[in-house]
């Protein structure tokens, strides 16, 4: 049943795209070329080959496509879904200026309606002068000579259909069209240097009231979803790395998604991972696309590049307990999350702080006394208008929320899934400040 659930909404999402796609050929390639030209067979040549890329870059790496294959697609391949959504928005807010450009002039109003314009009024006949000859009567019956040929042009109606108003429907299809394609590749463009720049550093202060006083100021540097795969690989690890060491925490957790690919493939890009530095260490769980990469192939190699991964464990450090738990995703394979592992022998008059990558085990975080959750998944919704879904989907999408005595901090993430571009919600790590209400 399941996999009929999910061919099912494969089949539909592919309708809908070849839709969307038929309809931005129309308005961009259509309306705009004139038949059998250069233009119009490179447009529609990319109408077909652009999706074909994008389907290729999201399958490549599930069918075990060789890794410098999923390399020479995904490039292409996400940016042109990123390009997509942002020029059939531009596209949608643009069908009304293009509606109202080319709405019909007056002049052609009786021709829309099937109407003949009214001839002109006629001239008043010359008075008869006694210069005329008598025999010049007989010549009356003689048709009257022909108006200038420039006269009757003048005065005929424009048939509909003319070359001039099929010139005036393509200008202005290249007009909106163009700017549209302008405004949804300038949006990309920054989003892509958003994320190829490398997240910001984001400062929270989290008080919690079981924390000791001489554990105020305790820094956590938290980075999650760093992605790394065939878009982003070992030089946006080394800055996620240089920017967490330049903030000098207290410890480092990394809350999943660390990888979209094998350690065969990906190794060399996790390796700068192993000079992160911490008076207490660095830590990590699972998120789901780590089921999705081999899981337990990855805990073992973070475990060799100095991590601790903490698979439904507790570390007891000075001040706090440090727990985290599987991923949900993780139950398909019989690993899911364990809060009773994790957190059901602990000293109940310590702070806990919990790492687990999706916000929804919220629930099971406040049931089982658990101070402050630290997540990431969401992305922040990644590009606008995805943090609507992403709403609808998680508890907190991003920032700080209390969940009764549970705080949970959500952070939007250091890397990208899919397209590495970031429209309305900037990559992030955080340096999430404990703080002792004893101080």
């Amino acid at each position: 049943m399941r996999i009929l659930l999910f061919a099912g909404i494969a089949l539909a999402v592919l309708a809908l795209l070849g839709l969307v796609h038929r309809w931005l050929w129309i308005r961009l390639v259509r309306d705009t070329t004139r038949p059998r030209g250069t233009a119009r067979r490179i447009g529609t040549t990319l109408a077909f080959a652009l999706p074909l890329l994008s389907l290729a870059a999201l399958t490549a790496g599930r069918a075990g496509a060789p890794f410098r294959l999923q390399q020479s697609v995904a490039w292409p391949g996400y940016m042109w879904l990123a390009v997509l959504l942002y020029l059939s928005l531009a596209m949608l807010v643009a069908e009304p200026v293009r509606a109202f450009l080319l709405r019909r002039e007056p002049g052609t109003a009786h021709a829309a309606r099937g109407t003949a314009a009214p001839a002109p009024a006629a001239s008043a006949p010359a008075p008869a002068t006694s210069a005329v000859p008598a025999t010049s009567a007989a010549s009356a019956t003689e048709p009257a000579p022909r108006a200038p040929a420039t006269q009757v042009l003048a005065e005929a109606p424009e048939p509909t259909g003319t070359p001039g108003a099929a010139t005036r429907r393509q200008f202005v299809a290249r007009a909106v069209g163009g700017a549209a394609a302008l405004a949804a590749t300038a949006t990309v463009a920054q989003g892509t240097y958003g994320v190829l720049r490398g997240p910001r550093v984001k400062r929270v202060q989290v008080p919690l009231a079981k924390l000791p006083r001489a554990a105020h100021g305790f820094r956590i540097a938290v980075v999650s979803d760093i992605h790394l795969g065939p878009v982003l690989g070992r030089a946006h690890t080394t800055r996620i790395v240089e920017t967490i060491n330049r903030t000098q925490p207290d410890l480092i957790a990394v809350v999943g998604d660390l990888v979209d690919g094998s350690v065969h493939d990906l190794g060399p890009a996790a390796e700068p991972l192993r000079r992160l530095s911490a008076r207490h260490g660095a830590y990590f769980v699972t998120g789901n696309h780590e089921y999705f990469s081999g899981a337990q192939q990855w805990i073992d190699h973070v475990r060799e590049l100095g991590l601790t991964p903490l698979e439904n464990a507790r570390r007891p450090l000075p001040y706090f307990d440090l727990a985290g738990v599987n991923d949900v995703a993780g139950e398909t394979e019989g690993h899911g999350p364990d809060f009773t592992a994790a957190l059901g022998d602990r000293d109940p008059s310590r702070a806990a702080v919990l790492m687990a990558h999706q916000p929804i085990v919220i629930h099971d975080a406040v049931r089982h006394g658990v101070d402050l959750q630290l997540s990431g998944h969401t992305h922040g919704g990644q590009l606008w208008p995805g943090s609507l879904l992403a709403e609808l989907a998680n508890p907190t999408v991003a920032g700080l929320e209390r969940y009764g005595d549970t705080q949970l901090y959500v952070s939007r993430g250091a890397g990208a899934w899919g397209p590495p571009v970031r429209v309305g919600a900037p990559s992030d790590i955080t340096v999430v400040e404990l703080a002792s209400y004893q101080a």
